[in-house]
């Protein structure tokens, strides 16, 4: 990349400069497309004033990326481990309290081939997260679930009642097919539910429940609803007759020590 000197960097117009601060110093040059690279590379050293300067800057360098033809892959690779980081960050500083004990439901969901998903949506990718993640936290709270954790493209809820699981997981399927997506990306998600009974330690679940819910999930295929055995269980006998499953048969699933009977819902 050629230097730019104080003097042509002077020269530069404000537009030239994904980041300008409140005092006017200005960072990042997306003026072509060598400085539009080392501004990607160089995005998360840069200290900005709040989380809303750093969306303006990111925005600004990926329609500069856009504008030269340059498909910022790796970038969007960083981003997304940086707030899986946060998300563990947050999970940890979660109100443990506040969630339930005992016999709980716990809800997984993921979205199915995400990776080809960003490839293919390039910067559309981070608002389609968005957008999925508010969906999803939108249906388990109507269902009086609580949210656990969410990271990346995965989301992780807990409910007193397995019928409230099972009551979400079918509100946001529904809620999915409903919505259209940028360029008309065919956006599926993957869901698994499990009941059992972990153990809440200061950071949160832990336990074979914990373990299973994560494999159940990511048994399915996108649109899906994997409810175990024991979901079902919970149900009780009236409920279970108001709700629509099939079995899938038993399945070995990794980590865990014996086949789970699972069974399709929807």
């Amino acid at each position: 990349m050629p230097s730019l000197s104080a003097s042509a960097r002077a020269r530069l117009p404000a537009s030239a400069f994904a980041y300008v601060d409140a005092a006017g110093r200005r960072r990042l040059p997306i003026h072509d497309a060598s400085h539009v690279r080392n501004a990607l590379a160089r995005f998360d050293q840069v200290a900005f004033e709040d989380d809303a300067a750093r969306e303006r800057a990111r925005q600004r360098l990926l329609r500069a990326a856009k504008k030269h033809g340059i498909v910022p892959l790796g970038f969007f690779d960083v981003q997304l481990r940086k707030e899986r980081f946060e998300g563990e960050v947050r999970a940890r500083a979660t109100d443990v309290g506040s969630l339930p004990r005992g016999r709980v439901t716990f809800l997984l969901t993921d979205i199915e081939a995400s990776t080809r998903l960003l490839h293919e949506l390039g910067d559309r990718y981070a608002g389609v997260l968005r957008d999925v993640r508010a969906l999803i936290r939108k249906c388990v709270r109507a269902a009086e679930g609580s949210e656990v954790d969410s990271r990346a493209d995965e989301f992780f809820a807990v409910f007193r009642d397995a019928g409230r699981a099972i009551e979400a997981a079918v509100a946001i399927q529904g809620s999915l097919r409903e919505r259209s997506w940028p360029g008309g990306a065919n956006v599926r998600v993957r869901i698994g539910i499990h009941t059992g009974r972990p153990t809440l330690g200061d950071t949160g679940y832990v336990g074979i429940a914990v373990h299973a819910a994560a494999r159940i999930s990511a048994a399915g295929r996108g649109g899906q609803i994997i409810v175990s055995e024991a979901a079902l269980a919970a149900l009780g006998k009236r409920r279970r007759t108001k709700v629509a499953v099939r079995s899938l048969g038993r399945h070995s699933l990794r980590g865990l020590p014996e086949p789970l009977a699972l069974f399709e819902a929807g």
